[in-house]
């Protein structure tokens, strides 16, 4: 019941991708140009990066149950005053409370998986984490589309506070809230500079930044450019975290029986491909081509994602599982804020100065080339990490 209490937490926050297609109507609805939405995503995504790392040493701490807890009452609140939001300006508020409480749980759900899994059965573990995830953000754009078009953009964030209640409930029920025993050491500067750790963390960092080239900009191509509604525009923007969520356990399952390297050069490869498959899209490219390039983009780093986290969490010991799963979610959420102000700004000149389409192609060009950086020292020989102490079950 843990896996799923952690694994249900991390998929309420993560229906976050209902908000990518609103991005249109609460432009319009704003009176703001479409570059601005990536103030929705960085209000939101740098909050809960640095919140994820400090709230996972604090599960070290005082137990990551309490920390998860208060994560899902957070997001409760933050759903509230998005939802309500008379301006732009109080939108971005709550935006910042999301990510508070995001953070929380995102810093803490893959120290209470891990901590609850045999250290042989992790990747699979954590492969059901990112599994998780994946469902959020394939159904959450699809659910996005209906709400919208019937009841309006406010309501991606209102139907999430129920679920939100749900969830606090269950972990307050759910978990076993134990302290941590004293013989507690804090992480050093020099546990995160290994090179395994600083490589996959490096790794994400661009695989992520990426990656959120679709979620930035291909609502705005599927709505604005081909002219869907934004039911059709969630069915097929779907087939990016779709192809996530089916690669995710896969992913998971391969780092246990072959390691994660071979996985994580893998994902990367297959998420460069996507992407430079989307950068030719244009308003007449048949749907089956648009519908690949994200479906593959997507597969691609799901099978990354569990693997390369896989290696930060055994980087580190038991007893500093937080400090391990908020890094890992830093990292990867660092490189979402990264990717969405560059990409964001590169769109805005270029389509100044030479329209949609040119703008379009360059962002995900850039975007493709950076996944290709990271493709390329992921592939380099890794040291022999020395073994680690296996997690126990204490899951607090």
């Amino acid at each position: 019941m843990i896996r799923w209490i952690a694994a249900t937490g991390a998929f309420v926050v993560s229906l976050d991708s209902m908000v990518n297609i609103a991005f249109p109507s609460m432009a319009a609805s704003f009176g703001v140009p479409p570059e601005s939405m990536r103030w929705v995503i960085v209000c939101y995504v740098f909050t809960y990066s640095l919140v994820s790392f400090m709230g996972g040493g604090v599960g070290d701490r005082i137990g990551h149950a309490r920390v998860f807890s208060a994560g899902a009452g957070l997001s409760a609140l933050a759903f509230l005053v998005t939802a309500r939001a008379p301006t732009f300006g109080w939108l971005l508020v709550g935006r910042v409370v999301q990510g508070l409480g995001g953070g929380l749980v995102y810093g803490t759900a893959p120290g209470i998986i891990t901590l609850a899994s045999a250290p042989a059965d992790r990747g699979r573990a954590l492969g059901f984490l990112n599994a998780s995830i994946g469902v959020a953000f394939a159904t959450g754009p699809v659910i996005a589309g209906g709400l919208i078009d019937a009841v309006g953009w406010r309501s991606v964030f209102a139907v999430r506070i129920p679920l939100a209640l749900a969830v606090l409930a269950w972990s307050l029920v759910g978990l076993p809230v134990t302290r941590r025993a004293t013989a507690h050491r804090s992480a050093r500067v020099s546990d995160f500079t290994r090179a395994d750790v600083l490589r996959a963390c490096a790794a994400s960092f661009l695989a992520n930044g990426g990656i959120f080239a679709i979620w930035l900009l291909a609502p705005f191509y599927l709505v604005n450019r081909r002219g869907l509604d934004a039911l059709a525009a969630g069915f097929m923007f779907m087939l990016a975290p779709l192809g996530t969520t089916l690669a995710s356990p896969l992913g998971g399952a391969l780092a246990d029986r072959i390691g994660p390297r071979r996985p994580v050069v893998a994902g990367l490869a297959i998420e460069v491909v996507g992407l430079i498959l989307m950068s030719a899209a244009r308003e007449t490219t048949p749907g089956l081509v648009v519908g690949s390039a994200l479906f593959i983009a997507g597969f691609g780093i799901g099978l990354f994602q569990p693997p390369n986290m896989a290696t930060v969490m055994e980087a580190f010991p038991a007893r500093q599982q937080g400090v391990a799963g908020g890094l890992s979610f830093m990292a990867r959420t660092l490189g979402v804020v990264a990717g969405v102000a560059t990409l964001a700004q590169i769109f805005a000149v270029r389509r100044a100065s030479a329209g949609f389409d040119a703008a379009f192609t360059t962002a995900f060009v850039v975007a493709a080339a950076a996944v290709t950086i990271a493709a390329l020292g992921a592939s380099l020989p890794d040291r022999r990490r020395a073994a680690r102490p296996s997690a126990s079950a204490d899951c607090s």
